[in-house]
């Protein structure tokens, strides 16, 4: 997801690497924050394969910066990656956060609609926190307080995000 972040925030403007850093923190920092030994790496990959594009600038008060910007070649990756998300992307929740930050990168409507729809397909599937006999655990049987709250919680963001699924295909289909 650290590479589609860079990819997506890069299809926006040309950011220095501070400042990349700082839009991927506020997308997903508290869940999975993003070190300079991830990020950095992850720029040089994409940047070896012809992804992104650097260039330097005078610094603001001290050092020479790095600009980075996407090449064509980054912005087929990113749609590519768009079009085509992994399962983990569709079934985390986190990631599928990510993908819906960019997704509207995406010049289809029936191709968004297409992503919106694994995801729904993937809500739509019976799952919990935890199992008994290889049954979900409903939240009224979790057996203590805490159990209870996580399914509780999990139960009313699905439905909300159901809600908004639904909104969401009908907006694009009918557009």
């Amino acid at each position: 997801m650290l590479e589609l972040s860079i990819l997506g925030f890069l299809s926006d403007q040309p950011l220095h690497g501070y400042e990349l850093k700082e839009r991927i923190k506020a997308l997903s920092g508290h869940v999975r924050p993003v070190s300079d030994g991830a990020l950095y790496p992850a720029i040089t990959r994409l940047t070896k394969a012809g992804l992104l594009d650097q260039r330097t600038e005078p610094g603001a008060s001290a050092a020479p910066r790095r600009v980075l910007s996407l090449t064509d070649a980054g912005r087929a990756e990113l749609l590519s990656r768009l079009r085509a998300p992994k399962d983990v992307e569709i079934s985390d929740g986190q990631r599928f956060f990510t993908l819906l930050a960019f997704l509207r990168r995406l010049p289809d409507p029936a191709e968004q609609a297409a992503v919106l729809r694994r995801r729904q397909a993937f809500l739509d599937t019976p799952s919990s926190f935890f199992y008994e006999g290889g049954e979900p655990v409903r939240a009224e049987r979790a057996g203590d307080v805490f159990r209870e709250g996580m399914l509780r919680i999990a139960r009313a963001t699905t439905a909300e995000e159901r809600r908004w699924l639904a909104d969401a295909l009908d907006r694009l289909e009918t557009s």
